[in-house]
């Protein structure tokens, strides 16, 4: 088994619904993802993915969706004043914790067909949650050449 990691830095704000402590006003962080890559093969390269595809679809995702913006609970009182202020917010239907964050870029890598296997989200240099997937939950199926069919192929000069 081969095993990759690809480090994701970016800012986010959020604040905690049901929460008692001093996360439950807004905030922000300075998060680092870690996403975590496994396959059993390695592509006609020699590699399990390129580090350049990662870039050009998970941390493009990231940067665009996630960074420098606030992310809240779908039901969070504060989301329509946000919203009012064409402030930039990412809605999540859970509460924005570093576990569900996590969670979610976990889920949007596997929609883009990483083999990912787990996420951990670095909320402050002391702090992190991990999502491996649900238990039971079958890896999913690698193939390098299709995640590279769908990257533009200008994402690939050299070729």
């Amino acid at each position: 088994m081969f095993r990759v990691t690809q480090q994701i830095e970016f800012c986010y704000g959020h604040r905690l619904l049901n929460y008692a402590g001093k996360c439950r006003h807004l905030h922000g962080h300075n998060g680092r993802a870690v996403i975590c890559l496994e396959a059993e093969e390695l592509d006609d390269r020699g590699m399990l993915v390129d580090f350049t595809d990662v870039k050009k679809l998970l941390r493009t995702w990231i940067d665009e969706e996630l960074d420098h913006r606030m992310i809240m609970h779908k039901d969070d009182p504060f989301l329509p004043i946000l919203q009012a202020r064409h402030e930039p917010v990412y809605v999540i239907p859970t509460n924005p914790t570093a576990e569900n964050i996590a969670r979610l870029i976990y889920t949007k890598a596997r929609e883009m067909g990483f083999p990912v296997v787990e996420v951990t989200l670095w909320e402050t240099a002391n702090s992190s949650a991990t999502y491996r997937g649900e238990s039971g939950m079958p890896a999913p199926e690698w193939n390098p050449q299709t995640l590279r069919s769908t990257i533009p192929i200008t994402a690939f000069p050299n070729e």
